[in-house]
């Protein structure tokens, strides 16, 4: 009887948790899944930013019949992207923001790390290995800049496109504001990054070339990664017991208010 009274009061306090929580205004609900979001987010972010660039590669477009070439990173960095639609989606924009400026911090500092230990003499029997230390890391102050503002600015496009579609279409139809919200933080990411990086340096007509391909291949993935969108987002409405509408927001980029 003893141990019959003591599941049904522990049955009693997680139900009162549950209640208490769902009462609770968004910005203070306690969610079992926002903080490994957050988590994995900056850690594509970083990765995709630190390791794609090491390499560029060049495949075959059989539909196109022709070779496109890409930094391997724009392979993975739409992921962020993805992540932001799915965090502005379920938790809001504000909690986005939050995503973005750990994402933005994380950057300064990988990028700041970087540039030491590429600076700092290397040891005698390391002399060997500092040029390709130097040219997988070594970046050029232009393009760590061009990274970290496009970034930036791409991020809260998209977060902000998508919180007022979602308004607009009273959220319906998810899949026009996961890849709507995409092509306009892809667009300001790419025109950023490759004029801040590489203008003046590049001839423009290759430019305006390579900034259209990233584009093109970047948003592409938002299309294909659509129905795994649909999936992931649907899963975590239900399970959060979110679904939440940016109705009366600050849109502010400069805030870390949830």
């Amino acid at each position: 009887m003893a141990i019959e009274l003591d599941r049904a009061g522990q049955a009693e306090q997680t139900l009162r948790a549950e209640l208490a929580a769902r009462a609770l205004p968004a910005s203070m609900r306690p969610y079992r899944y926002y903080d490994f979001l957050m988590a994995a987010y900056v850690c594509i972010l970083l990765c995709a930013n630190l390791i794609g660039p090491a390499k560029i590669s060049t495949i075959r477009v059989p539909l196109v019949d022709r070779n496109v070439t890409f930094m391997a990173g724009v392979l993975f960095f739409p992921l962020s992207y993805i992540f932001g639609d799915i965090l502005t989606e379920v938790y809001g924009y504000a909690r986005d923001r939050r995503c973005v400026w750990a994402g933005f911090v994380a950057l300064a500092f990988a990028s700041l790390m970087a540039s030491i230990i590429v600076a700092l003499p290397p040891a005698a029997e390391w002399r060997s290995h500092q040029s390709a230390v130097a040219l997988i890391f070594g970046n050029t102050p232009r393009i760590v800049a061009a990274s970290i503002i496009a970034f930036w600015c791409g991020s809260f496009v998209n977060s902000y496109v998508m919180a007022k579609m979602k308004l607009w279409s009273d959220g319906r139809w998810l899949w026009t504001r996961t890849v709507g919200s995409t092509l306009c933080g892809e667009l300001v990411d790419s025109a950023l990054f490759y004029s801040i990086a590489f203008y003046g340096v590049m001839d423009n007509r290759l430019l305006e070339t390579v900034m259209l391909t990233q584009y093109l291949l970047k948003s592409g993935w938002e299309i294909i990664m659509t129905p795994v969108t649909y999936r992931i987002v649907g899963f975590l409405k239900h399970a959060e017991q979110q679904d939440y509408y940016d109705r009366d927001t600050d849109f502010t980029p400069f805030s870390l208010r949830a």
